[in-house]
């Protein structure tokens, strides 16, 4: 009796470590109030270009202008 509760706590501290280390490394970055990697020049153009702010000859102007940074 006394074993198999001591061997029950012990897997649960064991699942509860598993658990917190998979949800660590395993977590995509994206998720709100997560870590996320940080956007480059590139990223931020496309989105702009994308949602209309500029057109498309902007977009190929300051694309060639990153890329040859």
């Amino acid at each position: 009796m006394v074993l198999s509760i001591l061997l029950g706590n012990e897997l649960d501290r064991w699942s509860m470590w598993i658990f917190l280390l998979i949800w660590i490394f395993a977590v995509p970055y994206n998720i709100p109030g997560q870590r996320h990697q940080k956007e480059d020049a590139l990223d931020i153009l496309k989105e702009r270009f994308a949602s209309g702010e500029i057109n498309q000859k902007e977009y190929e102007e300051r694309k060639a202008i990153i890329e040859k940074k």
